[in-house]
């Protein structure tokens, strides 16, 4: 079976992230497909580099970054909502004049019709948070 995700909470201020990838692991490892974790809204924040979680705690950016590479899976970060939040690629930065660029290693920013696309190929879209 085909799935998609929809992540809209950020990563720390409630479970759906989690849940979302602990959901993504669990359908993976029972050889289902994940075509696009798309993050939207809040989401977002699960793709800044600049998040430092304490040690002791689970890392989510790099749970997702990890899974990404192990599973060759796409990340697709809102542009709208990512701006919004102050999460740049290099691209969006040097358009926008800003100093730097904070999006993630695995991440990628486009449009909703990612998110369109990705339900119109799935057997199924999952949608975490609100």
């Amino acid at each position: 079976m085909i799935f998609s995700l929809a992540v809209y909470a950020a990563p720390y201020s409630s479970q759906a992230s989690y849940s979302a990838y602990q959901f993504a692991v669990a359908l993976l490892n029972q050889g289902h497909n994940l075509h696009r974790v798309f993050f939207y809204q809040d989401g977002v924040h699960n793709s800044t580099n600049l998040a430092a979680p304490p040690q002791d705690e689970f890392n989510l950016q790099r749970a997702w970054q990890h899974l990404a590479n192990s599973h060759n899976l796409d990340l697709v970060v809102c542009i709208a909502a990512a701006l919004r939040r102050g999460i740049l690629d290099d691209g969006e930065a040097k358009r926008y004049n800003k100093p730097s660029h904070n999006l993630a290693e695995g991440f990628s920013i486009s449009g909703l019709g990612q998110l369109v696309e990705a339900a119109a190929v799935s057997d199924r879209l999952i949608s975490f948070g609100h």
